[in-house]
């Protein structure tokens, strides 16, 4: 009699948990900054995973045309050799944010030690071209009580996003950018990819949209309840 309620009950723990590591947006093992603050119409764009040598530069180009500022969390690795390209990020008024050096499926799996090692060494490599300490960012967004302390003892804040792109998964530009515009709200933070091959045309769909309707784009480190 009770076994159908004791199994149901940890089906739904499990759920629960999956959920909570999965979605930075649940806030169960810590608090990440997912929405703007903001009840005027401002968005901010955000990429993951680069630099990447093809695509970021292209970026960069559609960005400066706009003149809007956007928020990259690099990979520590690929920032390696990438030198001028962050600069290039940094002197246009792009932040920079720490998405860990390895980016491994493995990150969140990693003890405690070897998780701040590997941040520690991202932020060694982004010391050289930001003053401040930037925003931290998991990979894959996956968090759990492991990545929680990591943060917190390293003094970062964490950044998530209420936007999905889905824009390594899906293959047609014009089905993301529809997506994306369908959810544009005031305060969105969007989550990106640099190494997206259509990322310049996406982006320009996104930003022509976004401006249609009244809305600016603020970097996402920077914005604080109307200050940029």
């Amino acid at each position: 009699m009770f076994l159908p309620v004791i199994i149901s009950f940890f089906c739904c723990l499990l759920l629960f948990l999956v959920y909570a590591s999965a979605a930075i947006r649940s806030g169960v093992y810590l608090k990440a900054l997912c929405r703007l603050p903001a009840d005027e119409k401002v968005v901010a764009l955000t990429f993951d995973d680069g630099p990447d040598s093809a695509t970021t530069p292209k970026i960069l180009d559609v960005l400066s045309h706009y003149k809007i500022p956007a928020l990259f969390f690099c990979t520590g690795h690929k920032t390696e050799g990438q030198e001028d390209l962050l600069q290039r990020m940094v002197d246009e008024g792009h932040g920079l944010g720490n998405h860990s050096y390895g980016h491994s499926v493995f990150f969140p799996l990693l003890p405690l030690a070897r998780m701040k090692e590997d941040i520690q060494k991202c932020e060694e490599r982004l010391q050289r071209f930001t003053h401040r300490r930037p925003f931290f960012r998991p990979p894959f967004g996956v968090t759990n009580p492991t990545v929680a302390k990591a943060a917190a003892q390293l003094g970062y804040r964490t950044m998530g996003w209420n936007v999905r792109s889905f824009d390594t998964v899906k293959k047609n530009y014009r089905s993301v950018a529809k997506r994306i515009n369908k959810r544009l709200q005031p305060g969105n933070i969007i989550l990106l990819h640099d190494a997206t091959p259509a990322m310049p045309e996406l982006l320009n769909d996104i930003i022509h949209y976004a401006q249609q309707q009244g809305y600016r784009f603020v970097r996402a480190d920077n914005y604080m309840g109307g200050t940029t």
